[in-house]
């Protein structure tokens, strides 16, 4: 396990005061080595980039009061959680496995043009490898993760770091328009115990640190 961070569940934390509703922003991790030469990360596991690394300390000064910070297990994310917790002086991180980018199974690693060589006509057709998390499973364990959280910190105020295929799969469930997700982009949700409220989109990084991967 990473200095700086533990794994979910092994820390409760107590509150005076229960709150119906709990308040959750997902964001997605800083700029990845693969983001910046365009390859698909799915469940591997490269570093951020030096870029990813400012860009996370430049997005803790606008992430506002939080009572815990969670986050993907993948180093992207938890690296990217982990600068904010010591900007902010909220911690130590809670890992979450379930948060976890999907799975491209056959297509990690591989840039759009790879994957056009061995795979023409699959992208942007719904047309997937062997191993690729399909979106009903990667909803299912999503949804795990946030209602696992929300009965574990009911009524906080949560930062989330998890990755764009997470927050894109929950934006496509709600029946929103797919938008591509920068990084340090973010979606507010309320998590109302039974049901999720989508709330406003937001990028937590000024114009010229914005990086908008081509691959998930």
């Amino acid at each position: 396990m990473p200095v700086g961070s533990e794994r979910f569940g092994s820390g409760p934390i107590g509150r005076s005061t229960v709150i119906a509703v709990t308040q959750m922003l997902l964001v997605r991790h800083g700029q990845s080595e693969w983001n910046a030469t365009g390859r698909w990360q799915g469940c591997a596991d490269p570093d951020l980039t030096d870029l990813g690394r400012q860009q996370a300390l430049h997005a803790a000064a606008r992430i506002g009061t939080v009572d815990i910070i969670v986050a993907s297990p993948l180093i992207r994310a938890l690296e990217t959680a982990q600068i904010i917790s010591a900007q902010i002086g909220v911690g130590p991180v809670v890992v979450e496995p379930d948060l976890a980018e999907r799975d491209a199974g056959e297509w990690e690693g591989l840039t759009r043009v790879e994957i056009e060589q061995q795979w023409p006509g699959h992208l942007g057709h719904d047309r997937w490898p062997p191993g690729y998390e399909g979106h009903d499973a990667l909803i299912a364990r999503t949804r795990t993760a946030l209602d696992r959280i929300e009965a574990a910190y009911r009524g906080a105020e949560l930062l989330v770091l998890t990755h764009g295929g997470v927050i894109g799969a929950l934006e496509r469930e709600a029946g929103l328009p797919w938008e591509r997700m920068p990084n340090l982009g973010a979606r507010r949700i309320t998590h109302h115990g039974d049901r999720l409220e989508m709330g406003e989109r937001l990028v937590l990084v000024d114009d010229d640190e914005l990086t908008i991967p081509t691959q998930i």
